[in-house]
């Protein structure tokens, strides 16, 4: 239970109490628990849909969708973007090892840059531009239904990095979250992932099973992609992952899988 709330502690704002010490151990292991964590958020986000598209008409609809998910979340990812994207639009000098530690005290810096403004806008619009239509498109709720399993799945996919990344620095949160993940960690995120996405598929009372499990294996593939892909990237230009940077791999994880859900989900 410890690891499940450090977990929401961690990834929402939602407020909640942990008894007791916490080890560092205890803060690795509740890595496990981000897709269930994901789910409370997806939780709130379906139950805002439902509620929003009753009284809205969809544009407006996706936007306080949007706005409640940004809110529980707490913004921490949307800073965490906008760190990653400041630090790789740092120019190279041609010399690898000084070009990752100038990145690394621009990724520190408590300012915000022109790139990094931008990434925070383009990732908020493009959510906007994927969520609106959903609603015409599937249905009231098979849009839930997909509000619901962005979250599990882009917390989920932070996992995947952590278990097979390295820190780029000594020190920070990161480091003991990539350092701790270890396979039982894994493997108990796997299999939350599944229970999860299966039983929001079995409660979805417009969505058959079947068409449901076909579904939920293309973003689990590509978000796994996704984040070996991301922990090589950061490893050249970083030299492994950081705080921020596993916070952007969860914001760019929301887009792929919205992207995916509007294309491929029927």
């Amino acid at each position: 239970m410890k690891s499940l709330l450090l977990a929401v502690q961690f990834l929402t704002i939602i407020p909640v109490s942990v008894k007791g010490e916490v080890t560092q151990r205890d803060m690795a292991r509740s890595a496990a628990f981000f897709p269930l964590a994901g789910a409370l958020q997806g939780v709130i986000g379906a139950f805002a849909a439902l509620i929003a598209v009753r009284l809205f008409p969809p544009t407006i609809a996706g936007g306080l969708v949007l706005f409640v998910l940004t809110i529980v979340n707490g913004g921490f990812h949307l800073d965490a973007l906008a760190d990653t994207f400041d630090a790789i639009a740092v120019k190279s000098t041609g010399d690898g090892a000084q070009d990752r530690q100038k990145r690394l005290s621009v990724m520190k810096d408590s300012a915000t840059g022109a790139i990094g403004v931008t990434a925070i806008v383009m990732a908020l619009l493009l959510k906007y531009l994927f969520i609106s239509p959903l609603f015409a498109k599937y249905g009231t709720w098979d849009a839930a239904y997909l509000l619901f399993l962005m979250p599990v799945f882009s917390k989920w996919a932070i996992v995947p990095a952590l278990f097979h990344g390295q820190p780029a620095a000594s020190g920070g949160l990161g480091r003991i979250f990539i350092e701790g993940t270890d396979g039982w960690t894994y493997l108990l995120s796997w299999v939350l992932l599944a229970v999860t996405a299966l039983a929001a598929t079995w409660l979805c009372p417009s969505l058959s099973l079947t068409a449901g499990i076909k579904f939920l294996f293309l973003p689990c593939l590509c978000l796994y992609a996704f984040s070996l892909l991301w922990t090589f990237f950061c490893g050249r230009k970083f030299g492994g992952l950081t705080g921020d940077t596993i916070g952007a791999a969860a914001e760019i994880a929301d887009l792929l899988f919205l992207a995916i859900a509007f294309l491929c989900f029927s």
